[in-house]
């Protein structure tokens, strides 16, 4: 199994004040442990990073810095996420077996949780890291104020990496390309092509970085692992 990994790292953290991607994580930068856990992955052949035009070289140097041999080139993204998401995938060889398309943001996914997530993908063309839903959900209205109750029955979070066989990757974007759709993940993309993804639950922390907060319970997480 080959699996080619494209890290989506062009956003700008509008949520966070200041870059999270290069903010430290326990000695480390946000996109360096994303790097760092996919590097540590046995079926990943090749890394890709995908990201703003003034960050590419500061990419590929903490790269070698980290001596992450399975690294092979930083670009430039695009205005959209999907956008920077078809830009990775344009240089990704035919021979590949798989394509995993992970947020940058998510520092703390595991080489297992990313093994598993490809056994499944090889075996059903398109799979999702995910977590069951576990909050009470509430609908609020216009006014800022409770409206009813949302059943978690059957709800999931979507997570990072989402992988797919590499002809169906390329398939889902063409045709989100060709619409013109504005897509926020790649299980959408497949969506519009009518293909089923299958949902792996993810056996460990894989927390997004979103707010300042979010960085230190990240920390204590890593120390805990």
């Amino acid at each position: 199994m080959k699996l080619s990994v494209i890290i989506v790292a062009a956003g700008s953290s509008r949520r966070m004040g200041f870059d999270k991607l290069e903010a430290d994580l326990d000695g480390e930068s946000v996109l360096a442990r994303s790097m760092m856990a996919f590097q540590s992955c046995p079926e990943v052949v090749e890394i890709r990073v995908v990201t703003s035009p003034e960050k590419i070289e500061l990419v590929t140097a903490a790269a070698q810095r980290l001596g992450l041999d399975k690294f092979v080139e930083a670009i430039e993204g695009g205005a959209e996420r999907h956008l920077s998401v078809h830009a990775g995938l344009s240089r990704v060889a035919g021979e590949m077996d798989l394509v995993a398309v992970h947020d940058g943001a998510r520092p703390l996914v595991s080489a297992r949780a990313i093994s598993l997530c490809a056994s499944v993908a090889a075996e059903t063309g398109a799979a999702t890291l995910a977590h069951r839903v576990a909050d009470t959900l509430k609908r609020g209205n216009d006014r800022g104020e409770v409206d009813g109750a949302v059943s978690r029955e059957n709800l999931w979070g979507m997570e990072t990496p989402q992988i797919f066989k590499l002809e169906l990757l390329h398939e889902a974007y063409e045709t989100v390309i060709e619409r013109g759709d504005l897509v926020t993940d790649e299980v959408s993309a497949l969506e519009a092509i009518g293909h089923p993804v299958k949902l792996v639950e993810n056996p460990d922390p894989n927390l997004k970085i979103t707010v300042p907060g979010d960085l230190v319970v990240a920390e204590a997480v890593l120390k805990a692992m």
